[in-house]
C-alpha cells in the first residue's frame, strides 16, 4: 500500500527557493566577475549564453505558480518578524517578475552580456556609433520588460525602483534639487579661491606597486582577504556575497592615489557584504539593502574616512614606503580632495564636482528612456549639459558618453550613488555622536568604525525597507542637509571661502 507524502509546510518551502534563487544570483555574479577580469576576449559568445541561460532558470524558479501557492497560503497566517521579512521580499521580488516572459528575461540577459563587450570596443575606439544599435536594443528590451511589470507607470521610475526599491524617485529629485542650488554656487567660489595645492608625488609608477600599495591600504582598513581578493578590471566594481566579496581596482601611472581611492570605496562595498550575517546567507536577512545604501557604504570609507586628514596623517607613510617618496600629510590631504571643475571623467572626479557628473546622466537616461532624445543624439546631448554644468566639453566619445559601463546593464541606477553620499554624510554625523571617529582613523583604529556600521546598517540585512533603515541608522530620515553642512565646513576651510 502507497504512503502518502509528507506534508509541506508553505514557509519551508518559499525560504527553500529563496536560497536557490540567492545561490543562482550568486553563480551569475562569480560569470560577470570572470567576463570583466580573467576572461579572453573570445569568451564573450557563450558568456552571454551561459548568463542567459542562467536568468531563465532564475526567472523560471521565481514565477513558479508553487510560489503562487505558497504565498497564497501565507497571506493571512500569523508569521513571526524574520519569516514576514522573507515573505514581503519574495512577493515583491515575484509580483515585478512574474508578468515578465521568461524568453523575453533571456534576451536581455544575453543581450547586456553582449554589450558590455561592445561597450569596452567602443569606448577603446572612441566611437559611440559602434554602441548605439545594442544601446537603442537595451532601451527596447528594458522598456518592454517594465511595460510587463507596470504599464501605468513611467518606465523610468520603474527601472529606479529595481535597484532601489522602497525610495520614492520623487524624492531622489527633490535632493537633487538641493545639491544644484547649494553645490554650484559652492563649487563657484571655490573656482574663484586662490588658494594652490601642490602636488604630492610625482613620475610613474607601475602597477605592481600601486597594487601592493592598494593592498595594504585595505588591510590596515581590515578587508578579510579569506573572503575576497583585488584585481583590476577596465571599470572598478564589487561582486559577491558575505563569504566571497570580491573588489577590483584600475591604475594610472601618474595618479597613484587615484587607484587608492578606487581601491578604497570597492573595500567600502565589500565591508557591507561582509557585514551581513552569515546565518542567513541567501535569505534577505543576509543580503544587503539597495543600491543606494550600498553606495552609502563605499562612499562613507571613500570620502568620510579616505578623505580625512586624520586617514593621511595615518596613511601617508605606508604610500610613501610604497612609491620611495616623502610627501607630507597635510600635501595628500589637500590633493585627495582637490576639486576639478575641469575634470570630464565621473569616477576621477573630486567630491563635490562628481554629483553633477551624476545628475548629467540622469538627465540624459532620462530623455532618452522616455523617448525625447534618439540614441544617435546622445553624445551631443551629453556634451552640452557638461558644458553648462561643468563648462568643459569631451574631447571624444571616450571622455564623454562612453566613459560608463552602467548602461550596458541597464538605467536609472546613477542617481544611487548621489543617494549614497547624502546618506553617508548623515551616517558619519551619526556615527560621531557615539565614536571620536578622527583619532580612531588617526591612530588606524579601523575596527570600531567596521562594527558601529555593522550594527547600524549591515546585519539588519533587508529588515527594513530604505526609509525605516536610515531612520533606525541614523535616527531621522534621509536628508540632505548633513551632506551640504559637511561639503561647506571641510572645502570652505581647504579653499578659505
Amino acid at each position: 500500500m502507497a504512503t502518502e507524502p509528507p506534508e509541506t509546510d508553505a514557509y519551508d518551502e518559499l525560504e527553500d527557493r529563496t536560497k536557490r534563487l540567492a545561490y543562482l544570483g550568486d553563480a551569475r555574479g562569480v560569470l560577470a566577475w570572470d567576463q570583466r577580469v580573467m576572461m579572453p576576449e573570445g569568451g564573450a559568445p557563450a558568456r552571454g549564453k551561459q548568463l542567459s541561460a542562467l536568468s531563465t532558470v532564475h526567472h523560471d524558479l521565481l514565477t513558479d505558480d508553487e510560489v503562487a501557492g505558497w504565498l497564497d497560503e501565507l497571506e493571512d497566517r500569523e508569521l513571526g518578524d524574520d519569516e514576514q521579512v522573507t515573505v514581503r521580499e519574495m512577493r515583491r521580488q515575484y509580483e515585478r517578475a512574474d508578468s515578465v516572459p521568461s524568453d523575453l528575461v533571456a534576451e536581455l540577459t544575453e543581450t547586456q552580456s553582449d554589450a558590455q563587450q561592445v561597450w569596452e570596443d567602443a569606448k577603446a575606439d572612441a566611437d559611440f556609433s559602434q554602441f548605439a544599435p545594442v544601446l537603442d536594443d537595451l532601451r527596447e528590451l528594458h522598456t518592454e520588460r517594465v511595460e510587463h511589470i507596470d504599464p501605468d507607470t513611467n518606465p523610468y521610475e520603474v527601472m529606479f525602483e529595481d535597484g532601489e526599491p522602497y525610495l520614492p524617485l520623487e524624492r531622489v529629485e527633490e535632493i537633487f534639487d538641493t545639491l544644484r542650488e547649494e553645490l554650484v554656487p559652492l563649487i563657484a567660489d571655490l573656482k574663484d579661491s586662490d588658494t594652490e595645492f601642490t602636488s604630492p608625488f610625482s613620475g610613474e609608477y607601475d602597477d605592481d606597486t600601486q597594487m601592493e600599495l592598494c593592498r595594504e591600504i585595505v588591510d590596515h582598513l581590515g578587508y578579510d582577504w579569506n573572503r575576497g581578493r583585488l584585481d583590476t578590471a577596465p571599470h572598478p566594481f564589487m561582486v559577491g556575497p558575505q563569504f566571497d566579496a570580491r573588489i577590483t581596482t584600475r591604475f594610472a601611472a601618474d595618479d597613484p592615489l587615484g587607484a587608492v581611492m578606487s581601491t578604497i570605496h570597492e573595500f567600502g562595498h565589500a565591508s557591507y557584504q561582509h557585514g551581513l550575517r552569515d546565518d542567513q546567507y541567501g535569505l534577505p536577512l543576509g543580503q544587503s539593502r539597495s543600491s543606494g545604501v550600498h553606495e552609502s557604504q563605499s562612499r562613507f570609507w571613500e570620502n568620510h574616512v579616505g578623505r580625512t586628514e586624520a586617514f593621511w596623517e595615518y596613511a601617508t607613510p605606508i604610500v610613501n614606503e610604497h612609491l620611495d617618496a616623502d610627501a607630507d600629510p597635510r600635501d595628500v590631504y589637500e590633493a585627495v580632495n582637490r576639486i576639478y571643475p575641469e575634470n570630464k571623467i565621473r569616477v576621477e572626479a573630486d567630491e563635490l564636482t562628481y554629483h553633477m557628473h551624476i545628475i548629467l546622466r540622469a538627465d540624459v537616461e532620462k530623455a532618452f528612456v522616455g523617448g525625447d532624445l534618439d540614441v544617435a543624439d546622445v553624445p551631443e546631448r551629453w556634451n552640452d549639459l557638461m558644458d553648462d554644468y561643468l563648462g568643459v566639453r569631451p574631447e571624444d566619445d571616450a571622455e564623454g558618453c562612453l566613459q560608463d559601463i552602467h548602461w550596458s546593464g541597464g538605467f536609472a541606477s546613477f542617481q544611487n550613488y548621489t543617494v549614497g553620499s547624502v546618506f553617508a554624510a548623515q551616517l558619519d554625523a551619526a556615527m560621531r555622536e557615539d565614536l571620536d571617529v578622527d583619532d580612531l582613523v588617526r591612530e588606524g583604529e579601523f575596527g570600531p568604525i567596521r562594527e558601529w556600521l555593522t550594527e547600524h546598517v549591515h546585519e539588519h540585512g533587508q529588515r527594513y525597507t530604505t526609509d525605516e533603515l536610515i531612520e533606525v541608522a541614523t535616527g531621522e530620515p534621509l536628508t540632505a542637509d548633513y551632506f551640504v553642512e559637511y561639503a561647506r565646513e571641510k572645502f570652505g576651510d581647504l579653499y578659505d571661502v
